[in-house]
């Protein structure tokens, strides 16, 4: 994706990543993070607000800051940085809500093109993983880089 994107901040495993988005509601701390499973290289993506309180993740926020595109190019580029240096690695990653999942078929499938240009990607329906296709719904998405 060649999509204009925030900066990054990211610890060195690369597990974490840190960025502000910066729109009419303000600056929005976002952040990206890469969690084991209990699958041999799986990784679970996690995204959404920084809580002030906590540090944690909030992925139910609905923030709306009107840059959902450069939003979505930023966490793109942490796919990328954390699969340069865990090339086996698989990302599994799910909305936190129906609707989230929706948005989030709706980003790949906007650029699937350029995704399976460097990654495999399958989508969860029903139980069952599949390659991605444009119009099906998914409840979940995989993601793994290509090794050249």
């Amino acid at each position: 994706m060649k999509n204009e994107r925030y900066e990054l901040k990211a610890e060195a495993s690369l597990m974490v990543f840190e960025f502000v988005s910066e729109g009419p509601k303000g600056r929005i701390f976002k952040l990206v993070q890469f969690g084991e499973t209990n699958l041999k290289d799986v990784y679970n993506l996690a995204f959404g607000d920084k809580d002030p309180v906590t540090g944690e993740i909030n992925d139910s926020i609905v923030s709306d800051n009107k840059d959902s595109e450069k939003v979505l190019a930023t966490v793109v580029a942490t796919v990328y940085a954390f699969t340069d240096k865990y090339p086996h690695a698989w990302i599994y990653a799910t909305g936190s809500s129906k609707s989230r999942t929706r948005l989030y078929r709706m980003g790949l499938t906007k650029y699937l093109k350029e995704i399976i240009e460097d990654f495999e990607l399958y989508g969860q329906n029903e139980g069952k993983w599949q390659d991605f296709e444009k119009g099906v719904e998914y409840d979940a998405f995989l993601v793994q880089r290509k090794n050249d």
